[in-house]
């Protein structure tokens, strides 16, 4: 017997209203600025990670390849919500189509995923160089990077993919507003008008395991690294141990941190202010790509040395022109 609210063919509305920022809609255009000015940042500095190493052959290592990886990732995962989301914000132009909604909310848990997974190979990376340098050429070889990659992306498609499909056969009964700024699998869902523990449960499930997975390697990567530097000889070469992780570590908490705010406050924090919960999400979205660039392009004295002389070429060039 079929329930009076639920329908078949399931019904949705031909688009969906994002609010953005709930409780700060006049506040919402000031709100923008610092955000367009991060998502700037993040699309030149990812860029720029991806043309040094894709141009310059010595950063052509696993954990520069890795790098490559994560700089990718940032760029899909910003651009396929920021655009749309400044639009809203400063043009009013909340609309948003039905499978484009879908679409982004794809690309955001897809790549999310596949963030996950790149942050878990790059501690793998870190612990065979500390613990078995002599033999990391041959573990993590070229073909052995790619693949790595390959399965990390596909782990996140195929796990991420019933979202979009499963969110496509709900009947919404005409509700159109998303009390969010980009369309997120909870929010959309939250919009259902039948039954949606299906969606729910399988999200939790999709959460504990990547999550749960890529953690648990971190952890015990980061804990192996821990006891094989104390065993080291001499301060310096601990100290140097140290620093080589200390940048990793940073890019892992400012991606875990909001990620798991925004998940627990979804889940449970229903008492919380809602403002806080979306500023934490877009930030969730626009901090790592923003601070990676920045933290391995100042710890890594290959990219810095090259960004800064791509730097002493434009001055030249400029004075040359106008001299000319």
């Amino acid at each position: 017997m079929s329930t009076p609210n639920a329908s078949w063919p399931p019904s949705h509305p031909a688009f969906f209203l994002l609010v953005g920022i709930p409780g700060l809609e006049r506040e919402q255009g000031w709100i923008a600025i610092p955000l367009c000015l991060m998502y700037i940042t993040a699309a030149l500095g990812n860029g720029t990670v991806l043309y040094l190493i894709k141009t310059e052959a010595s950063l052509h290592q696993p954990m520069y390849l890795f790098l490559a990886m994560l700089a990718t990732t940032d760029l899909v995962l910003s651009t396929s919500t920021v655009p749309k989301m400044l639009s809203v914000f400063w043009l009013g132009s909340r609309a948003i189509s039905f499978h484009a909604c879908l679409a982004q909310m794809f690309f955001i848990h897809a790549f999310s995923s596949v963030e996950s997974g790149v942050l878990m190979a790059m501690a793998l990376d870190r612990y065979v160089a500390i613990c078995f340098p002599l033999r990391h050429s041959a573990i993590l070889s070229l073909s052995v990077v790619g693949k790595l990659g390959g399965l990390i992306l596909l782990r996140g498609v195929v796990l991420i993919s019933p979202f979009s499909f499963l969110a496509s056969r709900l009947p919404y009964c005409h509700r159109r507003y998303i009390a969010h700024s980009y369309c997120e699998h909870m929010a959309v869902v939250k919009l259902v008008c039948g039954n949606a523990r299906v969606n729910t449960v399988y999200g939790l499930f999709v959460a504990f395991v990547v999550v749960g997975f890529d953690v648990a390697i971190i952890a015990a990567s980061y804990a192996l690294i821990l006891r094989a530097v104390l065993k080291l000889p001499s301060n310096e070469a601990r100290l140097k141990a140290f620093g080589t992780c200390a940048s990793h570590i940073c890019v892992i908490l400012s991606f875990y941190i909001p990620a798991l705010f925004t998940f627990l406050t979804h889940r449970f924090g229903h008492n919380f202010p809602h403002h806080v919960h979306i500023m934490v999400a877009i930030l969730y979205l626009l901090v790592p790509p923003t601070l990676n660039p920045i933290v391995y392009g100042v710890k890594t004295k290959t990219i810095r040395d090259r960004v800064l002389a791509m730097f002493l070429i434009l001055g030249r060039e400029r004075r040359h022109l106008r001299h000319n």
